[in-house]
């Protein structure tokens, strides 16, 4: 606490402006109190990891001018301050007490000070939400008290002058007849003028009353918004310092050597310490994860393979698993790390065509964005002419097959035996494809209804894949893959995106199925949403959002992947996602964890039990897991592509011209090819062109439907050329599937059915 065993005695004592001291805070289940050092000046308690962080780094700091001061227990400090909390102990109840007095007169004083600054006598609390609302009725009165005062200065001016000219007629009197009559009308007239005299005295002090009261509410508002925006500053700071000195240290270190973390188990259910003592909450390796929305928290603890049961851990039987399974020299886990699946799998397949690896560079053009953007506000972007300054010389079709730059992981799966490892897989592969959405925040091409896009890779990666525009409002895409390496993925994706004035949000709707021939296993997942941030201002970015459900309606393995938004504050790792395996049953299997943009990693779980309850209500669970292993890693970027609107190597091939390909293929749209080009202008009078072709392709449908309608026949409307609407049998839901034909069609060159829509 603040003296004692804990280090010593506080440095200064209580009531004085500065108080210093040793003190046990609550980090997390894993860790719990940890020794921090905390210090009280001028009405803020901020603490370090050690005394000689005050220098440069601050740990938290908290306001107790608007904090909560609580007692749990005979060492138990609670400090809470709106959605901050610190549960803090003291070695002795004598120095808990110390602390709570310090504590108490340091919030008396901050009040004071607030209120002495603010010019206000009163008690009230700080400026709030509730107070900058209420402005709105002073303001009003106010104005309403103007107005008063306007009339009464009109009725001074009218009385005034009226007794200006009685007093002169009193003066040019000559008979005394009529003096009494005169000076009868001069007292009426200053009679009126006293009246509206008083009123406007009245008026005037109801004013200065109301301004001298409300006055002080805002010069508190002015002081609160100033003492809001140094405290932000100071933080931007302290981080740019921070930032910098990271930078600075990791260039400068050799590298780091792996080693093990030991546990021991403590007295407090569910809480494991670290045996290392002083040992910080960042840099342990032992690495723990906070619960998912909607599914129990858990922790992760990497376990010796070999002695995975210890005698003294406080981990009980609720989940066995073997070390021994696994067996990288078995495992389909070995070839996760191979940069090509031919190597080992593909020698019966062709070897792979020589294909472009460089576009011609983006041009630089100025554009006015607001201009475009202000009125947009709220519209669905699908809807919205836009010109091909905010696009990328890609369609959403070809945007959808890019998912497929990690098929290998797929053929991996196929030779997994037991379905949780191939879930491992699965989910490594949905994670997978938004690695390449980390830079790409340009608006691909809205497709046109009736166009298509193949990749065809049969000979050289063993797939084939196709998608279709099968409807344009809303706007649908379907898809389907072939491979055959023993595996099938389609969908039906419909993309709902909303404009906001400072973000965009991309909502994908629709399943994705992947089933796995030999097995019969059948996945289905959705995706996440993603938001592109500083549309208007600032450097565009874009985040990835929300949960994943992968569901195998054979086996009814589950895997729950959360995608953990953006955060400026935050301590975990940007992009960051997180998961469980579980089968049937419950009973989970493998950790997964990594980064979106990234890489993903697998980790088994050997041993399982139940921790404590969490303060928001949520029961712990420890797992004891192997090492991790890496099951995906992003491709690194090909050179100069920052001005090759940032594709990969995949990307820049997607839109390479080829033969053989349908006339309703996106390699044959001509605004699409002279964006790529880098001739812009004349790209967007071709997007002006095929747009109001479509318009009035679809005003044509909207006519024969009339027609159809009025003649009492029934009208189909657009019918997709390759695909056809059925109800899935998994889901139930109504989903765009592949009918066959075009790959035969191909081999004929018999393009018949395909319309005319370039």
């Amino acid at each position: 606490g603040g003296g004692g065993p804990a280090g010593g005695p506080p440095a200064a004592p209580p009531g004085s402006d500065t108080y210093k001291g040793w003190l046990f805070k609550w980090t997390n289940y894993l860790k719990g109190y940890q020794r921090r050092w905390f210090v009280l000046s001028n009405g803020l308690l901020s603490y370090y990891r050690t005394q000689a962080e005050m220098a440069h780094t601050c740990r938290g700091t908290i306001n107790l001018s608007t904090a909560h001061i609580d007692t749990e227990d005979s060492c138990n400090i609670v400090l809470s301050n709106g959605g901050r909390t610190y549960h803090l102990k003291a070695n002795s109840e004598v120095e808990r007490q110390r602390w709570v007095t310090a504590l108490e007169l340091a919030k008396a004083k901050a009040i004071r000070m607030r209120n002495n600054q603010s010019d206000d006598s009163g008690d009230e609390e700080p400026a709030s939400q509730s107070d900058k609302s209420e402005l709105h009725g002073p303001l009003k009165t106010l104005s309403s008290k103007l107005e008063d005062l306007s009339t009464c200065n009109e009725l001074i001016a009218k009385h005034g002058a009226a007794l200006q000219r009685s007093l002169s007629e009193l003066e040019s009197l000559r008979l005394p007849a009529d003096s009494g009559e005169k000076i009868k009308a001069v007292n009426e007239r200053a009679t009126l003028f006293r009246i509206t005299s008083n009123a406007m005295i009245n008026a005037c002090r109801d004013f200065l009353d109301l301004a001298e009261s409300h006055s002080r509410k805002w010069q508190r508002l002015l002081q609160h918004e100033r003492e809001q925006r140094i405290r932000l500053e100071e933080t931007i700071e302290q981080l740019a310092k921070q930032h910098n000195s990271l930078e600075r240290a990791c260039r400068g270190a050799p590298g780091l050597a792996s080693g093990t973390t030991s546990i021991s188990s403590t007295a407090k259910a569910g809480s494991v310490q670290s045996a290392k003592g002083e040992a910080s909450d960042e840099d342990e390796e032992t690495e723990y994860f906070d619960a998912m929305e909607d599914a129990p928290a858990f922790i992760t603890v990497t376990a010796d393979p070999k002695h995975h049961r210890r005698s003294g851990s406080n981990l009980s039987g609720a989940s066995e698993g073997h070390p021994e399974d696994w067996n990288l020299e078995d495992s389909v886990f070995e070839s996760s790390n191979q940069s090509s699946y031919n190597e080992s799998t593909g020698k019966d397949l062709l070897p792979r065509k020589r294909r472009r690896s460089r576009i011609p560079d983006k041009p630089n053009y100025s554009l006015n964005l607001w201009s475009i953007m202000k009125n947009c506000i709220g519209k669905e972007l699908s809807k919205i002419p836009m010109p091909v300054n905010f696009n990328e010389p890609l369609s959403m079709l070809q945007r959808l097959t890019e998912d497929l730059e990690y098929h290998e992981l797929l053929d991996k799966a196929v030779k997994c035996e037991s379905s949780t490892e191939q879930m491992c897989f699965v989910a490594a592969f949905s994670v997978s494809s938004y690695s390449t959405t980390v830079h790409r925040t340009a608006k691909p091409f809205n497709p046109l209804l009736g166009e298509t896009y193949e990749l065809d890779r049969l000979e050289e990666l063993g797939f084939r894949s196709l998608c279709e525009q099968v409807s344009h409002h809303p706007p649908a895409a379907a898809h389907h893959v072939y491979s055959r390496r023993g595996w099938t993925l389609w969908q039906e994706i419909t993309i709902a995106s909303k404009f906001r004035g400072k973000y965009l949000s991309i909502m994908p709707l629709g399943a994705i199925h992947l089933e796995f021939h030999s097995s019969g296993n059948h996945y289905v997942w959705r995706k996440v949403t993603s938001t592109v941030h500083n549309i208007i201002v600032g450097k565009l970015w874009i985040d990835q959002s929300g949960e994943i459900e992968i569901v195998n309606h054979k086996s009814k393995d589950k895997c729950q992947l959360k995608f953990t938004p953006y955060s400026y504050f935050s301590r975990d790792v940007p992009r960051k996602v997180t998961g469980v395996v579980t089968d049937a049953d419950g009973k989970a299997h493998y950790v997964m964890s990594g980064t979106w943009d990234e890489k993903m990693e697998c980790s088994k779980i050997v041993h399982s039990s139940h921790g404590s309850t969490s303060t928001e209500g949520k029961q712990k669970t420890v797992y004891q897991t192997l090492s991790p292993k890496i099951l995906w890693r992003k491709y690194p970027l090909p050179e100069n592509a920052e001005n090759m609107y940032f594709f990969s190597e995949l990307a820049l091939t997607l839109n390479e011209p080829e033969e053989r390909v349908a006339p309703t293929d996106s390699r044959l749209r001509p605004d699409q090819r002279l964006m790529e080009s880098g001739r812009w202008d004349e790209a967007n009078v071709e997007k002006q062109r095929l747009e109001e072709k479509q318009r009035a392709v679809r005003r044509r449908r909207e006519a024969e439907a009339v027609e159809a309608l009025e003649e009492g026949e029934e009208y189909e409307g657009y019918i997709p050329l390759w695909f056809e609407r059925k109800v899935d049998a998994v889901t139930g839901e109504l989903i765009c599937v592949y009918k066959g034909g075009y790959w035969e069609a191909k081999d004929k060159q018999d393009w018949s059915v395909c319309p005319d829509i370039f």
